[in-house]
């Protein structure tokens, strides 16, 4: 597998290695002594599947008090994929990464616990899979709201599709830095 860091520490996009011909193709998605051996010890105790039309927009969501790791792909379609560190005491608080996931490129997308994660589908249709390194908790889900100005997200979609929950979603100055998690 190749790894590519990105502009925050932590957050890294992961390209299996992909074993194909006229029949199809062959990956793993997931390894864990090869991610070990990466530097990743990952354990995941949840995995969700969701699917969504094209605009539609989830996010900006994260787990407080007990945050999640999430390693992300997607298994039909296209998605663009951000992650915002909301660690209080980060360097780069604040600072959002994005990346481009799709069925075509398989790649990966590993969101370290702290840091606030979304999506917004380009394709007619996208199946997204997350990896959880702790269970959802119904009483410790947050949010962020997805086009706030101080973040300046660049989204490729001008008008998404939200849910109620993600449209009323605070602005990150409005959320009290008790209900942020804290970087180590």
């Amino acid at each position: 597998m190749k790894i590519q860091r990105t502009v925050l520490e932590g957050c890294l996009v992961i390209e299996p290695v992909v074993h194909g011909d006229a029949r199809g193709f062959f990956y793993e998605s997931f390894n864990a002594r090869r991610f070990a051996e990466a530097g990743l010890d990952l354990a995941f105790v949840q995995t969700n599947v969701s699917r969504s039309a094209h605009g539609v927009l989830r996010g900006l969501h994260y787990q407080w008090p007990n945050p999640q790791g999430k390693l992300v792909s997607v298994l039909e379609g296209e998605v663009y994929d951000v992650a915002v560190d909301i660690r209080r005491g980060s360097p780069s608080f604040g600072r959002w990464v994005a990346a481009i996931l799709s069925a075509d490129n398989k790649r990966h997308f590993w969101i370290p616990p702290g840091f606030a994660h979304g999506f917004a589908v380009l394709s007619e249709h996208a199946t997204f899979v997350y990896q959880c390194t702790t269970p959802y908790e119904r009483a410790g889900d947050a949010a962020i709201r997805w086009n706030d100005a101080e973040l300046a997200i660049d989204w490729p979609i001008a008008q998404p599709s939200l849910s109620d929950k993600d449209a009323k979603a605070p602005f990150l100055a409005e959320v009290a830095s008790d209900r942020l998690p804290v970087f180590a």
